[in-house]
């Protein structure tokens, strides 16, 4: 009969359908898998696999991953994947060691050498690769070749006979999935003794034993009714009336479990009601536990915490007592207290205290340097670490500490020399312990030093300028340098070369801007003037030029990645411009090409290039190179963003352009405020530059309807200038070289001379210059030739000749000097004159055209290009591009048209000589000539 429709009472009727609802599973299946494994577990199957095909797996996935990246030539991809292929090396080093390098490590680093090769000599695919491509490649080029090194004789030995290697490679595969087939036997045996022990695991639950009772009965019950309903359903089950006792307890725990979550949900509705009870008796507990508190703190027992302070986690107690103290245990006790490093809620004051404290404990018991060397990188590590924030700086307190500890941890090297640093130095071949092999540590010190350098320099960048504050900061920059100075000798004698550019590098970068005054007063000759033992101590020091030239030099022939270089060979020409040495810093800008590539660098780098092109214009203006000078300041000051150009602030902009996760990057790259250039002196010099060269340009053709612009800033400071409806006296800089370049224009040099030098530009400019005096005379000299030359060619026409004695004592020039000026004019025909020697005066031609026959000029220019439009306009009339002429009459028109042209062609050469009769070959004529040809 069904047991839907047997009579039972409804007690036993309800714990029945209960039962049944409870256990829906398929006979045959186990309680284990219904209680403790979800539907996919169900289904796979556990293996335990060595350590040994681990590793191998993961190394063999990364490969793939290689091979896949080089099919589609994705650069950026396999230089991650290398990398993390040769950290997954790394780990596996043990398991390397025993059973020797895989033969399909080896075949990758072969096949990947070859392709790179490859792609680097196809210059025409390294063209049209993107930027990040393109130098993942040369990156990924060198890492390659370095690390090869290790394994010439294997990558040998395979491209010897690379059929034989793949051979063995298939071998050792099927001999390793045959130790995994064989296992399975093993695993079985584990899988049953997990069971079994798995069944035992809810039989005891201790409060269950009240429930497993009735859960038995009502089992018993039901299984007798589902004996007799088996054969009704057409159960396939065999022998289902003898079920065994396990399932029986199966049964009975699975309903054990279920009342125990109902015992749980009771417990917390329980709970619930404690709780409520608990916070009505909180105002009467609050005006108790002051008192109690007050009691118990004189028996050094609880303590009073405020409220809303959150709490942090406990301190890990250093060691218990009785613990013997040893590098193990140290050893422990560092790796527990790292763990808890970048998880939340850690305090990172605490751990810094902590490890401290590690380090003094492993001092006294005498540990050893190792260890102790050990724990002052991570020290150094965590102080790093205490701002979470990239943009964040440093707090005084802990810059100190960082510093006292970067020492401290150069101290112990040098003592040291049989210690061995590295970051390729795995943490199992770690020796720390004092014994008879040197210790071996895993860290790098110039990486952290490095992170010290970028850690001042966002100190300077944070801190305002015009503070005392900024002034203590830039104090430490010699604690700074003697670092790096430290660093720079110990990785002399034990460094690999990438790593001795690199501190070579951050040296240069905090010599570069300065100028070396000490070296200065050597070159001319005051070196008695210093009084003290210190100064005179410094002054016999090496020279900064001298430590330039041999720490560049090195990194010129011994760095291998260009970024490196690029900078080096910026910094030495910024040092040579710095120091007036103009014709070795052209030479290294000329001959280093760095102008053909610049715009692919990163933008440090341009930054770089710019601040060194704006310091080479400067040193040229010294040195009297005006032409030169203006052409290396034009880019810069053309563009109006000098400010940002040279990553010495940002300018206000739309949103639009720049975001303010950009803005936070551009700050970041700025350039602190002790190494600026000073804009209003660069803006001068540039000016100056220009008006030197665009004043006498003006004047000579003033007529010139073609005339082109030099500068156009300059241009618009004058226009400014003519726009103002009233004239005072200059105030800024800009006005006096305006007033000065309408006083030149007109040849008086003394009112512009006293426009540009006097008191007020002395101040704001000239007096910035190290040697002011040489820069004033130069200035006078430029502005008494330019206005000879602007006087000349604004006053010829009223001239039949005039007296060289008469122009020397106007400018205040030697009568060489005003030979030499207008011999160069009649040269380049700028001046139609011929010098008479015997009288020393300068003839002129009367080759001026007056202003009427300037305006006839320009007529017949207009008129010559209105013909030839309306030509134009006439053949499209006539439909001569319109294709209906045949070929050999649209020829005979072309030609026909030629014949025209030449018609005219001889027309312009009869004006031509109309024009070169009436003028006697006057350059501006002549000028007209040539632009008159070319219709």
């Amino acid at each position: 009969m069904s047991r839907f429709f047997a009579t039972g009472s409804d007690s036993e009727s309800e714990e029945s359908a209960s039962a049944d609802e409870i256990t829906p599973k398929q006979p045959g299946t186990t309680f284990k898998q219904a209680l403790l494994l979800s539907d996919d577990e169900e289904d796979t199957k556990r293996i335990v696999r060595s350590a040994k095909d681990k590793r191998f797996e993961e190394l063999t996935n990364l490969i793939k991953t290689i091979r896949n990246a080089m099919k589609i030539r994705d650069m950026s991809k396999c230089l991650e994947e290398f990398e993390q292929l040769c950290r997954a090396f790394t780990k596996s080093k043990n398991i390397v060691d025993k059973e020797g390098v895989p033969s399909f490590y080896i075949r990758l680093l072969a096949d990947l050498e070859d392709y790179l090769n490859q792609l680097w000599e196809d210059k025409e695919g390294k063209k049209k690769m993107n930027k990040n491509n393109a130098k993942a490649l040369s990156t990924l080029r060198q890492k390659i070749r370095k690390y090869n090194r290790d394994y010439e004789t294997e990558i040998t030995a395979y491209k010897e006979n690379p059929q034989e290697s793949a051979d063995e490679e298939e071998e050792k595969e099927a001999a390793d999935s045959g130790d995994s087939s064989g296992s399975d036997s093993d695993d079985s045996a584990e899988r049953l003794n997990a069971q079994s022990f798995l069944k035992k695991k809810p039989e005891g639950i201790p409060d269950a034993s009240k429930f497993l009772k009735g859960a038995k009965g009502s089992g018993d019950e039901s299984s007798s009714s589902d004996d007799d309903d088996d054969e009704g359903w057409g159960s396939d089950t065999v022998g289902s009336g003898s079920e065994s006792s396990d399932e029986g307890e199966e049964k009975s725990s699975s309903m054990a479990c279920v009342f125990l979550k109902k015992t749980q949900e009771s417990e917390k509705g329980s709970e619930r009601k404690v709780g409520r009870k608990k916070k009505i008796k909180k105002k009467d507990r609050i005006d108790e536990e002051p008192e109690e508190g007050e009691g118990e703190e004189g028996e050094g027992g609880w303590q009073e915490v405020k409220g809303g302070v959150p709490l942090v986690k406990e301190k890990p107690k250093m060691f218990a007592k009785g613990t013997e103290i040893n590098t193990t245990v140290v050893v422990k006790k560092l790796t527990e207290i790292l763990q808890a490093r970048g998880k939340k809620g850690t305090d990172r004051a605490a751990q810094i205290e902590l490890l401290h404290a590690l380090s003094g404990i492993s001092g006294e018991h005498n540990l050893g340097q190792g260890i102790l060397v050990k724990i002052k990188f991570n020290i150094i590590a965590s102080l790093y670490d205490y701002n979470p924030n990239l943009a964040a700086f440093m707090k005084a307190d802990m810059w100190k500490k960082c510093l006292e500890c970067i020492d401290e941890l150069l101290d112990i090297l040098f003592e040291n020399n049989n210690m061995f640093i590295g970051e390729n130095i795995a943490e199992d071949s770690e020796n720390l312990a004092i014994s008879d092999q040197p210790f071996r540590v895993r860290g790098c010190i110039l990486t952290l030093v490095e992170r010290m350098d970028e850690e001042f320099t966002k100190i300077m960048q944070n801190t305002d300028p015009h503070s005392q504050e900024y002034v203590d900061n830039l104090k430490d920059e010699g604690r700074v340098c003697g670092i790096i100075d430290r660093l720079l000798g110990y990785l002399e004698n034990k460094g690999s070369t990438e790593e001795i550019c690199r501190v070579y590098l951050r040296r240069i970068m905090h010599t570069y801007y300065k100028f070396d005054y000490k070296a200065h007063r050597r070159s001319l000759g005051l070196q008695g003037e210093t009084k003290s033992e210190q100064d005179q101590e410094e002054s016999e020091g090496e020279d900064s030029a001298v430590i330039m030239d041999r720490l560049c030099k090195f990194i010129y022939s011994k760095d291998r990645t260009d970024r490196i270089r690029t900078c080096a060979i910026l910094c030495h020409i910024y040092h040579h411009a710095l120091h007036s040495r103009w014709y070795q810093a052209r030479d290294l800008m000329l001959m280093s090409h760095l102008q053909d590539n610049i715009q692919h660098a990163d933008p440090p780098v341009q930054i770089l290039y710019n601040r060194t092109m704006v310091q080479l214009g400067i040193c040229a203006f010294r040195q009297g190179m005006i032409k030169d000078a203006h052409n290396a300041l034009l880019d810069i000051q053309s563009s109006g963003r000098a400010k940002e150009l040279l990553g010495q602030g940002l300018l206000m902009r739309n949103m639009q352009e720049r975001n303010a996760e950009q803005e936070k990057i551009e700050k970041r790259r700025q350039v602190p405020f002790h190494m600026h250039i000073n804009l209003e002196l660069l803006e001068c010099v540039y000016l100056v530059s220009a008006m030197l060269l665009e004043i006498p340009y003006m004047a000579a053709h003033e007529f010139d309807a073609r005339r082109r612009m030099i500068s156009k800033q300059f241009h618009h400071q004058l226009r400014v200038g003519e726009r103002q409806p009233l004239l005072g006296p200059p105030e800024s800089m800009r006005e006096h070289v305006v007033a000065a370049s309408k006083a030149m224009k007109m040849g008086d040099w003394r009112t512009c001379h006293s426009f540009i030098i006097n008191e007020k530009m002395n101040s704001k400019v000239w007096d910035l210059f190290p040697e002011t005096q040489r820069v004033r005379e130069m200035l006078v000299r430029k502005i008494q030739e330019e206005s000879l030359r602007t006087y000349l060619f604004t006053y010829s026409s009223v001239y039949d000749s005039i007296r060289m004695e008469t122009l020397s004592e106007m400018f205040e020039l030697e009568i060489p000097t005003v030979h030499s000026i207008i011999s160069k004019m009649i040269i380049n025909e700028e001046l139609m004159a011929s010098l008479d020697q015997p009288t020393q005066t300068v003839v002129m031609h009367r080759t001026e055209p007056t202003s009427l026959q300037n305006m006839a000029l320009q007529l017949a220019e207009k008129l010559g290009s209105l013909v030839e439009n309306n030509e134009r306009v006439f053949d499209l009339k006539q439909g001569v591009y319109g294709g209906y002429f045949n070929r050999d009459q649209k020829g005979g028109y072309q030609q026909k048209q030629g014949y025209q042209r030449d018609q005219k062609g001889s027309y312009q050469q009869k004006q031509g000589g109309f024009q070169g009769g009436y003028q006697g070959g006057y350059q501006r004529g002549g000028y007209r000539n040539q632009n008159q040809s070319n219709y």
